[in-house]
């Protein structure tokens, strides 16, 4: 844990988030800042931290922070509506532009899995958003999700017509929103690495009778640079649909991971590609600077975008 992290709240509607401020290491001037969060349920404490804490040692300050009715934060228990958490999100952008020693002209947006949706959608609405991080993103209820049996299916929309809660991850023969094989061990994985987590294995269930979850809309129209991480073995999130995503938007920038799943890029080797990558996107895109030479990941870069360079700068 980052010593200098500091325990923070801000209002989002009638409620309060609570988040970790990772203050840059690099304190000359006005900073840029990310601000995260995490996927269905998912809280600061399930290895956020991990990323945050490199992101603000590279000079970028983080605001990482939980949903309402999530993690440490007020609100309904285990209450997920896409809209909701979308307001959470202005909250949590106005809140980091607000900071001291913050440049509210450079503030990105970063999630994991639907948290990687929700940036891409708080981005596409904040013109002002300097740049976008989705990582094994779940962009598009339609065509990323995998199917599941029959009678699994009918089970989940019984529980979503009656308001009930279903299980946020489980076994492929349970009726739980995540239930890939091997996704159960390696979330619970996640969560026992994490700090003293408080996730639960809950969350409610109505809104898939909602409008389908569809940030993926915003890609071909994006103003800012996107970089899409995928996990080329993901079985959680189809990678096929954000990898046509991060090529159909105007500054999409693609990595992908060989051999990894949805749920390895929290430690070890796929941890380290994948936080090398983000860094050295971050430098070019809040700090103007270019990490020259080969991240660790063997990725995949179809399409790149490269900012012209300013008068003087060495190609």
């Amino acid at each position: 844990m980052s010593m200098s992290r500091k325990e923070l709240t801000f209002a989002s509607g009638n409620d309060t988030c609570a988040a970790w401020l990772y203050p840059a290491a690099a304190d000359e001037g006005a900073r840029p800042i990310i601000v995260m969060a995490h996927g269905l349920t998912g809280t600061r404490r399930d290895r956020l931290g991990a990323f945050a804490e490199r992101f603000a040692a590279a000079g970028i300050a983080a605001l990482v922070f939980d949903y309402r009715g999530f993690g440490d934060s007020t609100g309904e228990p285990d209450l997920f509506e896409p809209s909701r958490q979308l307001e959470d999100w202005r909250a949590a952008i106005a809140f980091a532009r607000s900071l001291p020693n913050i440049d509210a002209g450079r503030v990105a947006t970063f999630g994991s899995s639907l948290g990687g949706g929700n940036a891409l959608a708080a981005a596409a609405e904040d013109p002002k958003v300097a740049a976008v991080i989705s990582q094994v993103p779940y962009l598009d209820r339609d065509t990323q999700t995998y199917t599941k049996p029959q009678h699994l299916a009918k089970e989940m929309k019984a529980a979503a017509v009656e308001g009930r809660y279903l299980a946020a991850v489980g076994q492929p023969h349970e009726a739980a929103f995540i239930s890939a094989p091997g996704a159960e061990v390696g979330w619970r994985r996640v969560v026992a690495i994490g700090e003293e987590s408080r996730w639960r294995n809950r969350v409610s269930a109505s809104w898939l009778l909602g409008p389908p979850y569809s940030p993926i809309q915003h890609a071909a129209s994006l103003h800012c640079p996107w970089l899409v991480c995928v996990a080329a073995d993901d079985q959680v999130a189809k990678p096929g649909p954000a990898i046509e995503a991060a090529r159909q938007a105007p500054k999409g920038e693609l990595r992908i991971y060989p051999g990894v799943d949805h749920f390895d890029i929290y430690d070890g080797p796929s941890h380290e590609a994948v936080v090398a990558d983000e860094i050295e996107f971050l430098y070019r895109h809040l700090l103007g600077r270019s990490l020259y030479g080969t991240t660790k990941a063997a990725s995949e870069l179809p399409r790149v975008y490269l900012p012209a360079l300013t008068s003087g700068e060495n190609p």
